[in-house]
């Protein structure tokens, strides 16, 4: 049963993850078609590979694992708050930084209460999932590695909001 809630687990965020993708491309195309603009183009190959690289390993080292499932209950409340988010920024939502001019910044839902809800929740999962497959060194490493990939995205991300809204991010 141990390897079955692990594999339905992982199963589940590749599912979402792929989701995801789907969603961002479809938005990305019509942001771009609304005249948005790219930022942050260098250091997407590195947030990539780092999710990548995440997501394969919780397969190589996490299934088979039982599940620890007071993480699992996080990770639950960590899908709400993505949810969340989704639904807010709706067709606004990427995986790239895309900011169309002229077009005014969500100050709903998360966004009243956190500049970057969406990546509280990533950091959250990039440490809670491997948390509940009981691996907590692979926890920290990859949420040292996400910290420092998020400084980056932040600050391209916060150059571009500031664009967007007229100040300095």
């Amino acid at each position: 049963m141990a390897s079955c809630s692990a594999a339905i687990l992982l199963g589940y965020l590749t599912v979402q993850r792929l989701a995801e993708l789907w969603w961002a491309r479809r938005n990305e195309a019509l942001l771009l078609a609304a005249g948005g603009v790219e930022y942050g183009r260098a250091h997407f190959p590195l947030m990539v590979l780092l999710h990548a690289a995440w997501l394969v390993g919780l397969y190589v080292f996490g299934l088979g694992r039982p599940v620890v499932v007071p993480f699992i209950e996080l990770f639950v409340l960590l899908q709400i708050a993505r949810f969340w988010v989704l639904r807010t920024l709706g067709q606004r939502w990427t995986v790239r930084i895309i900011v169309v001019p002229g077009e005014r910044l969500r100050r709903e839902g998360p966004y009243r209460w956190m500049r970057h809800p969406n990546y509280a929740v990533v950091a959250g999962e990039i440490a809670v999932v491997p948390l509940a497959l009981g691996l907590p060194i692979y926890a920290l490493v990859f949420s040292i590695l996400n910290a420092a990939v998020l400084a980056l995205r932040i600050r391209a991300e916060n150059a571009a909001l500031g664009a967007l809204d007229g100040s300095r991010a």
